[in-house]
């Protein structure tokens, strides 16, 4: 059976079963004349064209960089009906070329438990993953860390592609820039990519609204889920200090508010920013160092700096979303079929915070937001994990930078 399993034929049963599992689920609602969670919104916008005087009481569809509006004005064009069908399949037609690019088609059957492990991921986060863009995203960044630093132009594009539908790509676009030699090739690549769009908003009468999505969400609070959060957390669920939670009815987000929470929700912007320039230059140093050693592996110190950029783009932001947590997958997995030796840390790390994800939400997140103490602790815990494997990531950099030439093996640079 583990040899069937670790197969290509296995590998397609397994990720034909799990997405035929999740278009049956969405086909409920689809039946039913619904969409589900965040594709509810998505469905909206395209209702309202995507104007924000047709949307009274929704967010507005600039919450997100320009280019998450394809995705969705896609899965809108067959009407309001089949919206969260078409929306499942554009996401399981992705994960499929994320699997295909990580293990080459099969070819690399040493690459297939990484893929199953991405596939279980999936499954666990997938009430997330397949209602919002970040199920878009996670798949393009996946195939871009696999082509690495072995092809730094095609990478910049698919992240820079994927950065304009989501923030968050800009973590492994950074970490890319770090460690690649031909540091040109990333920087056309982004700004092809960017100077296209401009010009798909100037030709839809949008440009004024291009960089929206960067203050859009600045004003709001801490949200419940967040890192830093927790203290606050648990002083809402002791009913002290007068915190207390409450829903953010302009951005659909639960928030907590108490003694403090302003002043950290101003800090978290800077101390967010210093942070992402630390780890830039823990990576440029790592890598230098390296090379001074005679150690340097460029694939590895990409990959760990894009889990640790990543990891630090969730733990240090007042946002904390649920769905944050697809962003860690690429890495790790492409990192599993790099080496499962030195990533089954984190994959195991990660597969917990995904589970515990699964209990706050969708499971009982109502529970949560009034102050049930069982899951304030699930909360703490998973938010704990993320700070643990924000560590592990550091001190992976820091010793990819003191790796002499015995340790490096015969490990080939990419």
């Amino acid at each position: 059976m583990e040899g069937w399993l670790n197969s290509p034929t296995g590998l397609l049963w397994g990720f034909g079963i799990i997405h035929l599992f999740f278009v049956i689920f969405m086909l409920g609602f689809v039946l039913h004349g619904e969409a589900f969670s965040d594709t509810a919104i998505y469905r909206a916008w395209v209702q309202g064209g995507f104007r924000e005087e047709n949307l009274p009481g929704l967010p507005t569809p600039w919450v997100y960089p320009i280019l998450a509006l394809l995705p969705i004005a896609v899965a809108g064009v067959a009407g309001p009906g089949p919206f969260l069908l078409i929306w499942v399949l554009m996401i399981t037609a992705l994960n499929a070329l994320a699997v295909g690019k990580l293990t080459d088609w099969g070819r690399r059957r040493e690459s297939i438990p990484a893929a199953w492990w991405w596939l279980s991921f999936v499954f666990i986060m997938g009430w997330l993953g397949f209602a919002r863009v970040d199920g878009i995203t996670a798949p393009i960044v996946l195939i871009a860390l696999s082509y690495g630093v072995a092809r730094p132009f095609i990478a910049g594009i698919l992240l820079s592609i994927a950065t304009w539908i989501k923030v968050w790509p800009a973590a492994v676009v950074l970490a890319l820039l770090t460690v690649v030699r031909d540091r040109l090739k990333v920087l056309a690549a982004g700004v092809l990519v960017t100077a296209v769009v401009g010009v798909a908003a100037l030709a839809l009468g949008v440009a004024p609204k291009l960089l929206n999505f960067l203050t859009a969400q600045g004003d709001r609070g801490m949200q419940l889920e967040a890192t830093f959060t927790t203290p606050w957390l648990w002083l809402s669920v002791l009913h002290a200090g007068n915190s207390r939670m409450y829903m953010n009815t302009d951005i659909n987000s639960m928030q907590v508010d108490g003694p403090g929470t302003e002043v950290m929700s101003f800090l978290m912007q800077p101390l967010f920013i210093l942070v992402a320039l630390v780890v830039v230059v823990l990576i440029f140093w790592a890598l230098h160092n390296g090379k001074r050693n005679g150690g340097a592996n460029r694939t590895e110190l990409l990959l760990a700096g894009s889990l640790t950029m990543a990891t630090a783009f969730v733990v240090f932001n007042k946002v904390g979303s649920p769905q944050f947590m697809v962003w860690l997958a690429p890495a790790v997995a492409v990192g599993l079929a790099h080496s499962w030796r030195e990533w089954r840390v984190p994959a195991t790390m990660l597969i917990a915070i995904a589970v515990a994800t699964y209990f706050v939400y969708p499971l009982f997140y109502d529970a949560l937001s009034h102050n049930d103490p069982v899951m304030a602790l699930v909360l703490t815990v998973r938010n704990l994990l993320l700070v643990v494997l924000f560590g592990w990531s550091v001190r992976r950099l820091y010793l990819l930078g003191r790796q002499q030439p015995a340790h490096a093996g015969a490990v080939k640079e990419s």
